[in-house]
């Protein structure tokens, strides 16, 4: 029968597993593979597993019970083994990066930053800050049929939105990344924003706190860019 594997512990860790429920439509009892001075959280899957949302709550439930005790490395969704010794194979060869993992993490949590920005408001600030582009745009306004004025005007917009962009990114990272012990930028995800800066951030739990005030303080003065602090995670990141 395969197994789902959730995440991996140092073997002394307390796997309070008790009320949790396991993914699939008739989820087995979660328990630990144990071997090489770790653990492996599993449970059995008797289906092909599928992002629904039952089962990435049930993902997500035992990582954050697992890491209010302890260390973890969670594994992203989705990860199965064949069988037990398969499970017991890795953690005995992987022993050595697992704990040097488990090591780094000690004592951290993962947070996510977002910024974004809408293509309205967005679009409103080229206009005003470039002249070229308000030239062109003026022109396309007022009927010119030039049929490379619109081509012109959206490799111009393109470009100003990239090194927006990026000086976005440099803000975060020059605001927020001092607090934390490594930091990981991520592709933005087309949600229907012009301009979005992810940034995922390992803070020690002796900095949340002055992390999570610089966030508030970001936020306050983000002006048209929507700024989101998430955590503290599960280190997904930095696994």
């Amino acid at each position: 029968m395969a197994l789902y594997v959730y995440s991996i512990v140092a073997a002394e860790h307390p796997c309070r597993l008790e009320g949790l429920k396991g993914i699939g439509a008739e989820p087995g009892p979660l328990r630990t593979v144990a071997a090489a001075g770790l653990r492996a959280v599993v449970s059995d899957v008797h289906e092909a597993v599928r992002p629904a949302r039952r089962d990435l709550t049930a993902h997500q439930a035992v990582q954050e019970r697992l890491m209010a005790d302890g260390t973890v490395l969670p594994l992203r969704f989705g990860y199965t083994a064949p069988d037990e010794a398969t499970v017991t194979a890795a953690l005995e060869e992987g022993a050595a990066a697992y704990g040097a993992a488990l090591d780094r993490l000690q004592g951290c949590a993962e947070f996510h930053v977002k910024a974004s920005r809408d293509e309205e408001s967005l679009l409103r600030e080229i206009l005003t800050d470039s002249a070229q582009a308000r030239l062109l745009n003026e022109r396309i306004r007022a009927g010119d049929t030039d049929p490379r004025l619109p081509l012109q005007l959206g490799e111009l917009v393109a470009a100003e939105v990239h090194g927006r962009q990026e000086a976005l990114a440099a803000d975060l990272v020059r605001e927020l990344v001092p607090f934390a012990r490594a930091h990981a930028a991520h592709p933005p995800v087309e949600d229907g924003k012009a301009l979005a800066v992810s940034l995922s951030l390992l803070v020690a739990d002796d900095r949340q706190e002055q992390f999570r005030k610089a966030g508030a303080e970001l936020t306050e003065r983000a002006g048209d860019t929507d700024v989101r602090v998430t955590g503290p995670l599960p280190p997904y990141s930095f696994v």
